[in-house]
């Protein structure tokens, strides 16, 4: 056993020397984008993630997380009192979901009063968000301060 130990504590050693030959390339091979100014996306990339937010795959994937937290809720006892965050969340992932290109904003308080404002493309977009926003558990009042806005072509 007296033997083992300095074979062992040298291998270690050994080891551990090999292991430090290639250090770390952090600062050296970082890229140096510090003072570079931001790239605005291309007219091609925009019209892309537009239209991947307004996919229907992209839809069923929102109502799907919905449903998914509701079950979540009802699991640790379907309580109402939720956080303001997390109605504020869930009510934009709703009308996301069931109004394609509304520029909407959601802001929550403690008692659920819900606070939807931007603009959507048409009345029937409008008169949709109150019901929308009222399938959320733990909503007790949606305030619309949202207008229509028609798309600019």
């Amino acid at each position: 056993m007296q033997k083992l130990t300095p074979f062992l504590i040298s291998g270690l050693l050994v080891f551990g020397a090999a292991a430090c030959q290639d250090p770390a390339r952090t600062s050296v091979d970082a890229p140096d984008t510090v003072n570079a100014s931001p790239q605005a996306p291309t007219a091609q990339t925009t019209q892309a993630s537009k239209e991947d937010a307004q996919s229907e795959v992209r839809r069923r994937q929102l109502n799907a997380d919905i449903r998914a937290r509701e079950q979540r809720n009802n699991a640790t006892g379907g309580d109402a009192n939720r956080a303001p965050a997390d109605l504020a969340s869930e009510v934009r992932s709703k009308l996301e979901a069931n109004i394609p290109g509304g520029q909407l904003t959601v802001n929550a308080v403690e008692n659920g009063t819900v606070t939807v404002a931007g603009t959507v493309n048409n009345q029937d977009q409008l008169s949709k968000i109150e019901p929308l926003a009222k399938e959320i558990k733990g909503v007790t009042a949606v305030v619309n301060k949202a207008t229509v806005a028609p798309p600019k072509s």
